[in-house]
């Protein structure tokens, strides 16, 4: 990607990108670092011609120099998670072809034995930075070339490599933008794995191509976060629900004067954002009438980057991922490959823009399957409602069939989190003879709270369909979850 294509990246910007600790980096700094580690990775080569690089470090200034130094060079950047396993790393770095890795020291230590197997180079940022030809010419980067090789998150198959174009990030980048009133003057921790859109895109990419500051976490940090945003250090914030619930509950364990502070400045912030999973109503509900912020919801995938968005401006409805966003095309399709017309109708939401990824790295099969006449399948069932479309769930995993029903597993698990008893909760189908399927739910507990299948059923009673309610019932001190908070459903089949 040439050092034009983010447009607040250039040495005469002084503003400051990134803050990270005590330290402080202007983009000017940034912009060249990142041409230093590109010439580092070029050393005699004109391109990199699409070689695949692995970026594998938490967030910070090395980060972005790696990720943006390997786009300047030609490269197709393969961002890692940083708490994968050995056999993890192995299969991402095979599936995508990697010859080499830029590691953090401590992601070296972990990742040796993997890259001394597979035979590829493992480096630090630092030994690259001199590498190079000071006068390199850089190379041209059309935007229809890759950018980067995206892993999807996992939870319902084996992840698959979704190759991301420049003209996508370029058009998932404004688009947001746009829609969500950036502007140089903005403010955002970023504590959210670098791996996924969220974090990437949303966050990280978003903010640096207009001129913000991010405030870069190695991890989260509820405490610090918390004692930050009471500073009124951040304009905006996103995170997953899961994070929303960990903060709610550090700011009502505070003192009222530190708990009235906090939620003061959260309050004052333009926009909390929420996604990456659904958002119970319960979460945004509480988050409002703690900071009188209304979370803005939005919906996206990794193949597809944000398509569907609660207005900034207007009502934020919960429960409901919004409207479509502007340049995307969003359509309801049935079984037959059908457009759903009609209001509260399910169907498969399926995608056409130029945000959209380029296909599935090496994985002809999974190409094949996930577009249709243009479109891309997403496996998500919704419903339209007065404009607003409300999620349902994975169709592989969230709807249930059970007695000629077909069930939202998300809708259920809304009606759950009411249970004065119920902290967390997953809803999932299981295989049943007469039934075909029956509603099974993994709950956490509140502190000192106790609950059995008996107990639940009564509760259910008059609150939800009798076809709806669970008939498996399991207490768990912890629900599986990936790095992104979501709740990995297929690991719970086993369980229950």
């Amino acid at each position: 990607m040439s050092s034009s294509a983010f447009p607040a990246l250039h040495k005469r910007n002084m503003g400051i990108a990134l803050v990270e600790g005590v330290a402080r980096y202007s983009y000017a700094a940034l912009d060249s670092r990142i041409e230093a580690l590109a010439r580092g990775l070029l050393v005699e080569k004109d391109d990199l011609d699409r070689e695949r690089v692995a970026v594998l470090m938490p967030a910070g200034r090395n980060y972005v120099t790696a990720l943006h130094g390997i786009w300047r060079a030609g490269g197709i950047a393969v961002p890692l998670n940083v708490g994968a396993t050995a056999p993890e790393f192995e299969y991402y770095l095979g599936k995508a072809g990697v010859t080499r890795v830029i590691a953090s020291r401590q992601q070296l230590i972990a990742t040796d034995p993997v890259c001394r197997r597979l035979g590829m180079e493992a480096l630090e940022v630092n030994d690259l930075l001199g590498a190079g030809r000071r006068q390199q010419p850089l190379p041209t980067v059309e935007r229809s070339r890759p950018a980067m090789i995206v892993f999807t998150s996992g939870t319902t198959s084996k992840p698959k490599g979704a190759v991301i174009t420049h003209k996508a990030i370029h058009t998932q980048v404004t688009t947001l933008i746009k829609a969500w009133r950036w502007t140089r003057k903005d403010s955002i921790p970023l504590f959210l794995p670098l791996h996924h859109l969220h974090g990437l895109i949303n966050v990280l990419s978003c903010a640096l191509w207009c001129g913000a500051t991010v405030h870069a976490f190695p991890k989260l940090d509820v405490a610090r976060l918390c004692e930050q945003a009471g500073s009124g250090a951040f304009s905006v914030f996103m995170a997953v629900p899961t994070v929303y619930v960990k903060l709610m509950e550090h700011i009502e364990s505070l003192a009222a004067q530190q708990r009235k502070a906090v939620c003061r400045e959260f309050g004052r912030m333009r926009l909390n954002v929420s996604g990456s999973a659904a958002c119970p109503v319960r979460v945004f509900e509480r988050w409002k009438q703690l900071t009188g912020q209304a979370l803005l919801e939005r919906y996206g995938a990794t193949e597809t980057g944000m398509t569907i968005s609660n207005p900034y401006d207007g009502e934020r409805r919960a429960g409901f991922v919004g409207q479509v966003l502007p340049g995307v095309e969003a359509q309801l399709f049935d079984d037959n490959h059908r457009p759903v017309r009609n209001d509260a109708t399910p169907g498969e939401i399926r995608i056409r823009s130029g945000g959209v990824f380029q296909g599935y790295w090496d994985d002809e099969r999974a190409n094949r399957a996930s577009f249709h006449d243009g479109w891309f399948r997403t496996g998500d069932i919704a419903v339209v409602e007065d404009g607003y479309y409300r999620i349902l769930g994975r169709s592989s995993i969230d709807i249930i069939k059970s007695g000629g029903y077909k069930l939202s597993a998300l809708e259920i698990e809304g009606v759950l989190l009411d249970h004065e008893a119920i902290r967390e909760t997953a809803v999932i189908g299981l295989p049943d003879a007469t039934w075909g399927e029956i509603v099974a739910a993994a709950v956490t507990l509140k502190h000192g709270a106790s609950l059995d299948l008996a107990g639940l059923k009564e509760w259910c009673a008059g609150r939800i369909s009798g076809y709806k309610v669970p008939r498996r019932l399991k207490v768990m001190r912890d629900l599986p979850r990936n790095a992104m908070g979501k709740v990995v459903k297929t690991a719970l089949r086993d369980l229950l």
